[in-house]
């Protein structure tokens, strides 16, 4: 399970509406990088691959591929809007470190 706070969520949908292409759903994924050597990534989809674990919260279809799944299941999903800092922060459970900022983790 993925869990998306109603900030993200109201983040995503924005961004859903703005997108001028349809969209499939949310992906997430995984790659190697950042300070923790490990970084999230998401971007908005047109279309859902054969392999994709699928799941919806709050109306959001959010798509992962097999491989990311492990590292961002029971992951918590924050959307920050402050003067220091914009964007999504990360609370993996799954992570034996993750840096300060939320993006970027190791397993």
């Amino acid at each position: 399970m993925i869990n998306l706070t109603p900030a993200a969520m109201d983040a995503v949908r924005r961004f859903i509406r703005g997108s001028a292409t349809p969209v499939a759903g949310l992906r997430l994924t995984v790659a190697g990088g950042g300070c923790s050597g490990l970084q999230y990534g998401m971007k908005l989809e047109a279309e859902k691959a054969e392999d994709d674990w699928e799941m919806e919260v709050g109306g959001i279809k959010l798509l992962v591929d097999a491989l990311t799944f492990p590292m961002v299941d029971n992951v918590t999903i924050d959307f920050i809007d402050s003067l220091t800092h914009t964007g999504f922060r990360f609370d993996n459970p799954n992570a034996s470190a993750q840096c300060s900022c939320g993006s970027s983790f190791s397993v």
